[in-house]
Formats: C-alpha cells, structure tokens, sequence
C-alpha cells in the first residue's frame, strides 16, 4: 500500500535537500529500525519505514519558520512551546500531510508525538518513538543496546519506553531545563503499567 502521494526517491532527495548529513543518516536508520521493529510486533513495516522516515522531516527548519507554520496551522498546548527542540515534531506531522500526502492517521500521530510522547500511545506510535532513540546511524550504541535487551523481556515495549523517560528526565535536570507536565504523567503511566505486570 502507498501511504504517500510521491515515491520513496522523491522523499528522499526531499530530505536530503531539506536535512543536514547526519539527520538525514539519523532519518534513515530510524526508518530502517523502525521497520525492524513493526516486524517484530506483527506490525505495517511498510508504515513504519515511511513514519520513520519522515519522523524529522522538519528537525533543520528555523526556530522562526517552526514557530510560523504552528501559529498559523496547528493547534498546540503552550507549554509544548518551552523547548524548541520539540517544535518539529507537529511541523513534520503537518509537512507529512500537506508535502507527501501522507492521509494515514497512525503515521501522522507517531510523527506528531515521537518527541514528548503521549498518554495511551499505540504500539505503532511506541516503536517510532524507539526507533527515534536507538537507530543505529547516529545513536549511542551503548544505550540502544540497553533499549534493544529490555525489549526482549516481558512487557519490553513499555519497559523500553520508561527507561528513556527516565534518562531525558535526568538529563533535563541536570541541565536545569524545565520539564513539560505530559514528560511527568507518562513516566508515571508508564510506571503504573509495568507495577501492575
């Protein structure tokens, strides 16, 4: 099945036009893992190579221009402003609806939380998210390693997604950045799910 409207060349010259060198790397291996991964769980390979793939398609845009496309398109919570490191995430769920054609609603939600995450995310939304974090192309092997064994266990999905919860919340503390609410109430979801195993 096509989940976009052009073909899989044109995606990619878009993005390497569009990316640097190592976040078009970075998009690639997240696509190829993310495909491995839909495997894995019985998944659309298909879709998650094309979600994986487009997952950043926004990353190398300015502050500005990010700020530009939100304020006149999409609908966004104010305190997902606070980092700018996060905007591209809705921009490229939008680019992947208005430049590829993507119309499938589980690639646009998984582009569109694979920063911060969501509540309730789908198993197809998981995996993106982990892709997103342990492709091998630009990722530190040490800790995609770690990801990779803790999906092997019971409950692996969610005991994966909690251990990189557990290190952006490290890592945003110790540098003194603010976390966002939705960052707190899905560690402890994530928590709750994996007591409760």
């Amino acid at each position: 099945m096509n989940y976009t409207k052009i073909k899989t060349e044109d995606i990619l010259s878009w993005l390497k036009n569009n990316l640097n060198e190592t976040r078009y790397l970075h998009s690639l291996g997240t696509a190829q893992c993310a495909k491995e991964l839909a495997q894995r769980y019985a998944l659309d390979s298909d879709k998650a190579y094309i979600a994986g793939l487009l997952h950043d398609c926004a990353k190398c845009f300015p502050t500005e221009k990010l700020l530009s496309i939100i304020d006149a398109h999409i609908d966004i919570e104010e305190q997902e402003k606070l980092s700018y490191k996060t905007l591209h995430a809705p921009v490229s769920a939008y680019i992947a609806k208005t430049e590829f054609g993507v119309e499938d609603s589980e690639i646009l939600s998984s582009i569109r939380w694979h920063t911060i995450g969501k509540i309730n995310m789908s198993n197809f939304e998981k995996i993106i998210f982990l892709a997103d974090k342990i492709e091998p192309n630009t990722r530190d092997k040490k800790h995609s390693n770690q990801i990779k064994n803790i999906l092997n266990e019971d409950r692996g999905l969610d005991k994966a997604l909690l251990m990189c919860y557990k290190a952006t919340i490290i890592s945003l503390v110790e540098r003194d950045l603010r976390i966002c609410m939705p960052t707190i109430d899905i560690y402890n979801e994530l928590e709750q799910i994996i007591s409760k195993s």
